[in-house]
């Protein structure tokens, strides 16, 4: 306690010298945590996004089916049982036929997925009931990059030629019945949206689906004959992301750290060769070098406590205004999961976490140049001798 007294009063004593080195380890500490939290705040964003657009809490495939082998599309279907089909009226399951096509707007050539959606569906966010309200049957939704890209509106149409079931070619102009806009670009780059029944017909392929999208009051366990994809699975690639991103912020935070704790090593340097006589008088009083040495070690520490209290003082109002308006970046257009506005997620683990890691960062560049101490005569030091 005595210790932690004579401390906090030195580095009071120090005056300006004690506010620089606080004030650089505290905006380390605050960068630290709002870096981390953005990525926090990103990475549920995204997941949410992901599950509420594309991947429901789960997804059954087709044995065949490989999303990244565009060659699996073609075999990768299967006949709904009556099992699946009363789930599907329940909500708890939602099918999806997918195709392969090619669409000609303009004149132009467009390799596109074909996909086909019950317009009735409630488990993803795609506005698939603007299917039922379109004038024309063959009428298709698609996304805002999608549109974009081949220069398509509402109201257009482009003709869409595929191959069914048996290898036979056929082609038929469908209307863009709306445009939705998403966070998600793997459901709009690409990609094209019409009626389950439509594209089942168009197909010859009755009553059949690629994949079930899973809906939050599934409970019916496995499927037979189809295989389950958990979001573990589904969301791997975007996890790989962000623990990318989280390794490229390590190294940041790691520069921006060593920064104010060589500032803090660098203070207790001469510190101690200014003090020689203080030291020497406190073991002259009969403190022993280890308590001399744990004084001088939790004065260096004492830097990051206090650079808590100043980096909360700014921190904590600066991230509640973050969170409440969000932070923008536009229209992002990158080819990931990312919203327009990321509004950053600070958890306690998060706040706790950096915390620790200051206080034992600065605590331990503290006590290397204070076992010197140990190693000092009370008489040279009481006559302020160099060692």
């Amino acid at each position: 306690m005595i210790a932690i007294k004579l401390a906090f009063k030195n580095l009071l004593g120090a005056g300006l010298r004690t506010w620089l080195n606080v004030s650089v380890l505290s905006f380390a500490f605050v960068l630290i945590i709002f870096y981390n939290g953005m990525i926090d705040g990103w990475n549920r964003q995204g997941r949410n996004d992901t599950q509420d657009w594309e991947t429901g809490i789960g997804q059954f495939w087709h044995p065949e089916y490989d999303r990244y082998d565009p060659y699996t599309i073609r075999d990768a279907h299967a006949q709904l049982s009556d099992e699946i089909t009363n789930q599907i009226k329940e909500d708890k399951l939602t099918p999806i036929l997918i195709t392969q096509a090619t669409a000609y707007p303009q004149g132009r050539m467009q390799g596109i997925v074909l996909k086909g959606i019950d317009p009735k569906q409630k488990i993803l966010k795609l506005p698939a009931s603007d299917l039922d309200n379109a004038q024309d049957e063959y009428s298709a939704i698609i996304g805002k990059r999608m549109a974009e890209t081949i220069k398509l509106s509402v109201g257009d149409r482009v003709l869409v030629r595929w191959r069914d079931k048996n290898g036979t070619f056929d082609a038929r102009k469908i209307q863009i019945a709306s445009i939705f806009r998403c966070n998600v670009p793997s459901i709009d780059n690409g990609q094209m949206y019409i009626s389950l029944n439509v594209l089942q017909e168009m197909m010859n392929l009755k009553n059949e689906a690629t994949l079930l999208v899973a809906g939050k009051n599934y409970t019916g366990g496995d499927i037979k004959n189809w295989e389950f994809k958990d979001l573990t699975f589904l969301l791997a690639d975007f996890d790989k992301l962000i623990q990318a991103k989280k390794g490229g912020a390590m190294v940041m935070e790691g520069f921006m750290l060593i920064i104010a704790l060589l500032a803090i090593f660098d203070t207790q340097v001469l510190s101690i060769f200014r003090r020689q006589k203080e030291i020497g008088t406190y073991i002259a009083l009969g403190l022993t070098r280890s308590q001399v040495v744990g004084l001088f070690t939790v004065e260096g520490g004492a830097h990051s406590i206090l650079a808590a209290l100043l980096g909360a003082a700014y921190g904590i109002p600066l991230f509640l205004y973050l969170n409440s308006i969000g932070i923008t970046f536009g229209t992002p257009d990158m080819g990931i999961t990312i919203a327009e506005t990321i509004y950053p997620y600070y958890s306690l683990g998060l706040i706790i976490t950096t915390i620790i890691l200051v206080v034992l960062s600065a605590t331990i560049v503290s006590y290397f140049p204070a076992r010197k101490i140990s190693k000092m005569k009370p008489t040279d030091a009481l006559r302020g001798k160099l060692q």
